[in-house]
């Protein structure tokens, strides 16, 4: 179990910031409601971090002192996002958020539990959304007042996204696919043009005998 003073504490470790049992996470929350520390929460998958999401998770911060992160599993991100994703497994998204000194604690958030546990558990002060989530609608965003103080919604931190990145990344590569096949049909072309123009040679040759 570890104190007040370890959670709070900027180490990068992933072991210092990772809490997999939810009684151990309730006993922090307690600890720090206790000693009068506000409480932010956020959540998400972070796959493919990027600039947006850094800056994200620094403004998170600036509502509150302590910043806990929900993070969604592979097989939820699966269902949220489809079966292509994610593309960093949970070990290693979670690993990159570690590294993040503003960060405190990284919880787990799976397929298995609704999507209001971990908000009902830490009840945060201040929960902190984006305004591009298609997680929690209107009714969603009135009921979960119930269970914090207050709701920050914050816009798109970067020209980029995710998806957008894959997106391109899928443009591209349907490209240079396009350009290669392109290529080879041309070269498969001409050397279908030389070999019957090379037989209507021979059939001419033969019929001047």
């Amino acid at each position: 179990m570890r104190t007040l003073k370890d959670i709070l504490k900027a180490t990068h470790r992933i072991q210092d910031k990772f809490v997999s049992d939810r009684k151990d996470l309730e006993t922090y929350m307690r600890l720090l409601r206790d000693s009068g520390y506000t409480i932010v929460l956020t959540q998400g998958v972070y796959d493919m971090f990027h600039v947006g999401h850094g800056r994200y998770l620094a403004e998170a911060s600036t509502h509150g002192d302590v910043l806990i992160v929900g993070v969604d599993s592979d097989e939820l991100t699966r269902s949220l996002k489809g079966p292509n994703r994610p593309f960093d497994t949970f070990e290693d998204r979670i690993e990159v958020l570690a590294m993040l000194s503003f960060i405190h604690i990284i919880v787990k958030r799976d397929v298995d539990e609704h999507k209001y546990d971990l908000i009902k558990l830490v009840h945060p002060d201040v929960l902190v959304m984006s305004q591009t989530t298609r997680s929690f609608g209107e009714e969603d965003i009135k009921a979960l007042h119930e269970h914090c103080s207050g709701i920050r919604h914050l816009k798109a931190k970067a020209a980029t996204s995710t998806t957008a990145k894959v997106r391109r990344l899928n443009i591209e590569g349907a490209k240079q696919l396009a350009e290669k096949v392109e290529g080879k049909v041309q070269g498969f072309s001409a050397e279908i043009v030389k070999l019957l123009k090379e037989s209507l040679r021979g059939e001419g040759e033969q019929s001047d005998g």
